[in-house]
C-alpha cells in the first residue's frame, strides 16, 4: 500500500538517480523509495522495470551523507516506516567568473561582442567578458578580425540578444566612460540648436502652406488635387 504523501520538500540532491541507487541496493518498497526521493511510485517501478526514458547512474545517498545504512535498515523492518533524510544537500554555490549562457543563446555571443567593441570601444576585454560571459581570446580575435566568422558577424546588442540586461548594459557603460574620462552628460547647446532649427523648419513648411493656399484661392495657380476624403470633402462643398 502506497503510504500518504507529505508535503515535506526535503529530498535528496538528485533523487532519480537516488532512486535507481535504492531500488538496486536495498529491500525498501517501491512507495519508501518514492516518498523518500520525492517521486511518483510510478517513477519508481518504471526505474526499477528499466523503462525509464533515460538509463540512470545511480547516487549512493549514504556517500552523499544524506541517508544512513541505519536509516536504510529501519525502513527494510518496517514497510510503514518513511525515512528521514540525514541532512539537506548543500546547493551548488556560483563561482565567481564568465557568467553563463544558455546553449541557444551562445552563437550569438560574437554579434554582443563586436556591437559593444564598435559602440563603446573604452569597455575594456575584462569587463566584457563578465558582461556577455565569454573568453578573452573569443574577444581578442573580433577585435583583431581574426575570428573565423568574422565575415559573417552583424553587430547586434546584446541587450536586444538577450545576453544581458539594459541596467547591467548602462551601469558599465557609465562606470567605462567615468574611468576613461568621457563625458557623457547631455549638450544642452547642442540640444538648443537642434530644437531651434526643428522649429524654423516648421515654421518656413508652415508659411510656404499658406502661401500655396494663398496662391490657389487667388487662380494664380492650380490648387493640388485632394489626396485625403477630408481634402476631397472640402472640395466639393466649396462647389
Amino acid at each position: 500500500m502506497a503510504l500518504p504523501k507529505t508535503q515535506v520538500a526535503e529530498t535528496p540532491l538528485m533523487p532519480h538517480a537516488t532512486a535507481a541507487w535504492l531500488v538496486d541496493n536495498s529491500a525498501l518498497t517501491f512507495s519508501q523509495i518514492a516518498e523518500f526521493c520525492g517521486l511518483h511510485i510510478l517513477e519508481v517501478q518504471a526505474i526499477a522495470d528499466d523503462t525509464a526514458q533515460t538509463k540512470l547512474t545511480g547516487r549512493d545517498p549514504i556517500r552523499a551523507g544524506e541517508l544512513t545504512q541505519a536509516e536504510i535498515d529501519r525502513g527494510q523492518e518496517n514497510p510503514e516506516y518513511r525515512l528521514k533524510l540525514s541532512r539537506m544537500p548543500e546547493q551548488q554555490r556560483r563561482t565567481s567568473g564568465p557568467r553563463y549562457t544558455p546553449v541557444s543563446k551562445r552563437q550569438d555571443k560574437p554579434k554582443g561582442i563586436l556591437w559593444v567593441i564598435k559602440n563603446h570601444p573604452e569597455i575594456t576585454d575584462n569587463q566584457i567578458s563578465k558582461l556577455i560571459g565569454t573568453t578573452k581570446n573569443t574577444i581578442a580575435a573580433i577585435r583583431s578580425k581574426t575570428h573565423w566568422d568574422y565575415a559573417n558577424l552583424t553587430p547586434i546588442d546584446p541587450v536586444t540578444l538577450g545576453l544581458t540586461s539594459q541596467r547591467e548594459m548602462d551601469a558599465l557603460v557609465s562606470a567605462a566612460a567615468k574611468k576613461a574620462g568621457i563625458d557623457t552628460s547631455p549638450d544642452l547647446g547642442k540640444l538648443g540648436e537642434d530644437r531651434a532649427a526643428l522649429v524654423a523648419d516648421l515654421q518656413a513648411e508652415r508659411v510656404a502652406a499658406a502661401a500655396a493656399a494663398e496662391a490657389a484661392a487667388s487662380g494664380e495657380v492650380a490648387a493640388p488635387e485632394p489626396t485625403t476624403a477630408l481634402e476631397r470633402g472640402e472640395a466639393l462643398f466649396r462647389k
